[in-house]
């Protein structure tokens, strides 16, 4: 394509700006207000170059090619000699592209400065310039790469972040933006609400509030994406996270998967622009977790072909309604009421607030105040007097009414058109299961980066004081978390990749399940990780500027939201014994000799003296011993789960009283399945990467991960026989060994989370240490 030389004079710096395929909004604008300013532009070329600014409209891959073919033509005539700014370069560029009569044009002064205002503003990489357009530069001079005794933790980062690595880098330099800067020292809910809500409209001018939903409403059509983009944010502030997977997440997924296409084309496209804010409001002051009975009451008025929406009482409010304060509409999920039949939990939207932002009538809502954390989030609580609303407001892909005023579904059972529609509703868990190991990150990487600078007591009788990550004592309180962290990443990646291979079935079973017990153990995770790396830092850990304020207080409603943890690992127990029970229905009496061989074999293999006594370090960090444990613990709680329902059956205990004296052990049983699918998960990955540096390292944290559940552990698997007390101590002892392996290594390991500097805020972590 052939460019104007007003066009060539800046190009350079598009090419460079546009380098990592991000332009911030600051970015963004800083260059629209320097092109308009530019009089020796021509209006097309300011046209044309303000056009490549938007990023949701970014040059494809042919346009930035052709970018750098057109300034290589120069550059490469400048082989030996002195290597060009961006700003010398595009103006050479224009004055050997342009007519005798202007070439004077490109040395005036005047324009010169104007360019290299413009690259001065945008603080681009010369450096980087270099290395790009002039091709005579060696690559061994082009990049310097430092060199890690264990392992390159670029090379680690990319494995960590897998297949949508280039997106979340994406939006880690967004959130680098001045834009989206938090001061520490915000605490006024009010001002924080309207900074986080202009953050969260900025993320959508970057097309990410739409990347879910289809191509025809400004999406990718790729959740898995959305779940990365979340994952991502979860580095910066906690408060945007959950204000972005509100709008965009709860409020326009439920619009997306419990609608249809006249709901689609109303909503979809404004809610990806932030043009209309929603929010979601499921749970109720009454019920919390317990959806299926929620209060709110929708009777269906045929003669009007209108929805009334009410609260019958004050407990059937809304409760903790993220974004009730900033929305325009609601997603209220009510019992239907049709010719005086109640058939269930639906869906219907609720227009909140006028054009002016005032409640309209019937609506009352309180805001929640402030809370333990995330006062950058607009809680509140809604209630509604005999609201109404047209019949099409009603989301009906599972259930709708037809024109005879009768209602419909394709589901006729109530509880499996239930359950179908809260599956349909899982993006949530999953995306906070992700954060929350994000977070656990961060706080992994602020506490072992302070414990490699601190020293305290002089232990070794050296002229220095000893570093306080030296200490097996750090070392035990500190590396298991790490091990965790890693483990979780890669169950977190197969949870999220199964999201988005299901998204939009009507069977989200499996999906459901698993996101249920990824989310409870990995916000569980993140809880306990922020306390005691809090601890590991000591009274600096206690100080705002260090983070774990904001980390602790922000994130700790993730064990409670999005499905209460003890409540969703029933729900894990109950999947697996629907799939057992779907198994003996299926296949009659072989079915249950195969589970009566299973019984007899697995304690045939794992309790025979030789196992149960080993202690010797090779066999203790064997991935047979390590996976053998792990799912003996497994299959034995479901083994003397459903022994234990079975018999209470016998005794024709009733269901409600089976339950009760069943829970905890189904509770032992979840925790179980997901421990050994997590260690399933990053065993799996390890089997697929190649030898190396990298490889081993993982292995580390394989062993470490495993090891430090079954010790954890310890007391069920003495009990059960499965170790002896022998066994038992020299686990610790090969746990300890580990701790020294990870030692050496522990900067790099919390380097390859690929945490920019500017988002570790701790200043314990950042920067030169006065402890050193």
């Amino acid at each position: 394509m052939k460019y104007s030389s007003g066009v060539l004079s800046v190009l350079p710096l598009f090419y460079v700006g546009w380098a990592d395929s991000v332009l911030s909004p600051s970015e963004m604008q800083i260059i629209r207000k320097h092109i308009q300013k530019m009089d020796f532009l021509s209006p097309e070329d300011k046209i044309l170059l303000i056009s490549w600014t938007d990023q949701k409209k970014q040059p494809n891959e042919e346009t930035y090619k052709s970018w750098l073919e057109e300034i290589r033509k120069y550059a490469e005539k400048q082989e030996g000699q002195t290597r060009k700014s961006l700003a010398d370069l595009g103006l050479q560029l224009a004055k050997e592209s342009s007519q005798q009569k202007d070439g004077k044009i490109w040395d005036s002064p005047k324009v010169k400065s104007a360019v290299e205002k413009l690259e001065a503003a945008l603080g681009v990489d010369n450096e980087l310039s270099k290395v790009v357009f002039y091709s005579s530069l060696s690559p061994e001079t082009s990049v310097e790469i430092e060199t890690y005794s264990a392992f390159d933790t670029a090379k680690m980062q990319s494995i960590l972040d897998g297949k949508w690595a280039p997106l979340k880098n994406k939006v880690k330099k967004l959130l680098q933006d001045p834009l989206f800067a938090v001061p520490v020292e915000m605490r006024d809910k009010d001002e924080l609400r309207a900074l986080i809500l202009k953050q969260t409209i900025g993320l959508a001018d970057q097309g990410y509030g739409a990347y879910a939903y289809p191509k025809e409403y400004g999406g990718t059509g790729e959740p898995a994406g959305t779940v990365a983009i979340f994952e991502a944010l979860g580095m910066g502030n906690i408060s945007l996270l959950i204000k972005y997977g509100v709008q965009f997440g709860l409020w326009g997924g439920a619009v997306y998967q419990l609608g249809t296409a006249y709901h689609h084309k109303t909503y979809l496209t404004p809610t990806g622009t932030g043009e209309l804010l929603g929010c979601f409001a499921m749970t109720e002051t009454g019920h919390g977790s317990n959806v299926r009975d929620l209060e709110t009451i929708t009777t269906y008025d045929h003669a009007k072909k209108e929805l009334i929406v009410h609260s019958p009482t004050y407990t059937a409010g809304k409760e903790y309604i993220g974004n009730a304060l900033h929305s325009q509409y609601a997603s209220v999920f009510t019992q239907l009421i049709v010719d005086g039949v109640n058939h269930g939990i639906h869906a219907v939207i609720v227009r909140l607030r006028d054009e002016n932002h005032n409640l309209l009538p019937g609506i009352k809502v309180e805001d929640c105040g402030y809370k333990m954390g995330l006062n950058g989030v607009d809680n509140g609580r809604i209630w509604f007097d005999n609201v109404r609303v047209p019949l099409k407001n009603l989301l009906n892909k599972y259930g709708g009414i037809n024109d005879n005023g009768e209602y419909q579904s394709s589901i006729k059972k109530d509880s499996k058109r239930f359950f179908t529609m809260l599956g349909a509703l899982v993006g949530g868990r999953v995306s906070i299961a992700a954060a929350s190991n994000t977070i656990a990150k961060k706080s992994l990487d602020i506490a072992i980066k302070y414990a490699l600078k601190r020293r305290q007591f002089n232990s070794t009788g050296g002229e220095k004081e000893t570093l306080i990550l030296d200490y097996p004592t750090h070392h035990k309180r500190l590396f298991p978390l790490l091990a965790k962290s890693y483990a979780l990443t890669f169950a977190l990646e197969n949870l999220r990749n199964k999201y988005g291979d299901n998204y939009g079935s009507s069977d989200q079973r499996e999906v459901e399940a698993l996101a249920a017990g990824l989310k409870s153990y990995a916000s569980w995770h993140a809880t306990s990780t922020i306390q005691e790396c809090r601890e590991a830092c000591g009274g600096k850990g206690y100080l705002a500027e260090n983070e774990f304020t904001d980390l602790k207080g922000d994130s700790d409603i993730f064990t409670t939201f999005e499905g209460d943890n003890t409540v969703l690992l029933q729900l894990v127990a109950k999947s697996l014994l629907t799939e057992f029970k779907q198994e003996f229905n299926d296949g009659g009496y072989t079915a249950i000799a195969r589970y009566a061989l299973r019984r007899v074999s697995a304690r045939m293999t794992q309790l025979n003296p030789f196992n149960t006594r080993n202690t010797n370090s090779e066999h203790i960090l064997s991935r047979d011993f390590q996976d053998s444990a792990l799912k003996y613990r497994e299959e034995k709680l479901f083994f003397t789960l459903s022994d234990r329902m079975r018999n209470f059956i016998k005794k024709k205990l009733s269901g409600d009283e089976i339950f009760l004296r069943v829970q905890t052990h189904m509770i032992a049983l979840a925790k179980a399945h997901v421990e050994y699918y997590i260690y399933q998960a990053f065993a799996t990955h390890i089997d697929s990467m190649e030898e190396g540096p990298e490889r081993k390292a993982m292995e580390t944290m394989l062993s470490t991960f495993a090891l430090d559940a079954i010790y954890a552990d310890n007391g069920w698997f003495l009990e059960n026989e499965f170790i002896s007390g022998d066994k038992s101590k020299a686990i610790r002892k090969v746990l300890n060994k580990l701790y020294r392996t990870i030692r050496p290594m522990a900067g790099d390991l919390v380097k390859s989370f690929g945490i920019p500097e500017s988002l570790r805020k701790a200043q314990i972590a950042t920067g030169e240490s006065i402890y050193a």
